[in-house]
């Protein structure tokens, strides 16, 4: 396979789906040692679809996402140390400890934050799209949902009227397969649902989710599009390795299908194509995995080191002042 970014564009690609999958790992450990609490969505397995549909973006350009978004988080840029906070609910977190899990956001990075209502953000996606048609920037919206998502009202709503004015937003469907235990063929009239881009007026493909580049080229062309005014719908077929969260067995997902899907690993496939073009080696990649997990360390231990937010401010943040002269 002939790859055409840089050589440290690649590996930084591959330091970055390492990264999500070792901080998952952490997280998950975490977890389960009762340092972080609530809700907690893992992206086991969909390292490929995240790092693929978001190294794309410019600076400039927003992403608006939903609870399974700690690799979101991380893919944009946002600080490890920051987002390890917010797990653990103190001050120094991206949301200074009031969103943990599923509500992490940095305004800095253009991340509109990750929301816990399932469709409920899409909504959002469409009014940051709407913005910036209105502002006449070449600013695209990102908007992540997951499968589950598209049998919700708010999502025909919002797709609707995101084709129907010709916003500038590219939405990516990461179908893991299953809507917490239900399959997308048993929610879904139609399961391809890559299909309902031409219903829509948008331009509608599917991609493998486990192959990085093929995300990445897929969503590529699609900021292209969308700063044309020609919305897209990408379905990017994925798997969750874990269950749907922490507290999910998932017993309700044959053995043999799991193992097949993790035979198809997004780290291994792109360790792969780097290796056979010449990119990376096995030390290199020794390398790589010792640098992620000094950060992932560097993370629990700046978690652990952060203060507990000061209940005095339970209600900061809750309602703008109005000017004096309102």
């Amino acid at each position: 396979m002939k790859l055409r970014q840089s050589r440290e564009e690649l590996c930084d690609m591959f330091f970055m789906m390492v990264l999500i999958r070792r901080f998952e790992d952490k997280t998950y450990e975490m977890y389960t040692r009762a340092r972080i609490g609530g809700y907690c969505h893992m992206n086991h397995g969909e390292e490929a679809t995240i790092v693929g549909c978001i190294q794309p973006l410019r600076a400039q350009d927003w992403i608006v996402s939903y609870y399974r978004e700690h690799g979101h988080a991380l893919a944009r840029g946002s600080e490890p140390n920051r987002i390890m906070a917010e797990l653990f609910g103190r001050r120094d977190g991206l949301s200074h400890g009031r969103g943990g899990s599923m509500h992490l956001f940095d305004a800095d990075r253009r991340f509109m934050g990750g929301y816990g209502i399932v469709g409920g953000h899409m909504p959002l996606a469409l009014g940051v799209g709407w913005a910036c048609k209105y502002r006449e920037t070449d600013e695209v919206t990102l908007c992540l949902t997951g499968e589950g998502a598209m049998a919700n009202g708010a999502s025909h709503e919002a797709l609707n009227m995101i084709g129907l004015y010709k916003l500038p937003v590219v939405t990516v469907i990461v179908n893991n397969l299953y809507g917490m235990g239900t399959t997308v063929e048993k929610s879904a009239a139609n399961p391809e649902l890559w299909k309902r881009g031409e219903m829509y007026g948008m331009h509608g493909v599917h991609v493998d989710g486990m192959d990085v580049m093929a995300v990445r080229a897929v969503t590529e062309q699609a900021l292209q599009r969308a700063q044309k005014g020609e919305p897209s719908l990408i379905e990017a077929i994925t798997y969750r390795f874990r269950g749907h969260s922490v507290a999910d067995p998932a017993r309700y997902r044959p053995t043999d299908e799991v193992q097949e899907w993790r035979d198809q690993d997004p780290i291994e496939r792109f360790y792969h194509q780097l290796s056979e073009a010449g990119i990376i080696d096995a030390e290199e990649r020794l390398a790589i995995e010792g640098r992620v997990d000094g950060v992932v360390e560097e993370a629990v231990e700046f978690a652990e080191s952060s203060p507990e937010p000061d209940p005095a401010g339970l209600l900061d943040s809750l309602y703008v002042d109005a000017p004096a002269n309102v």
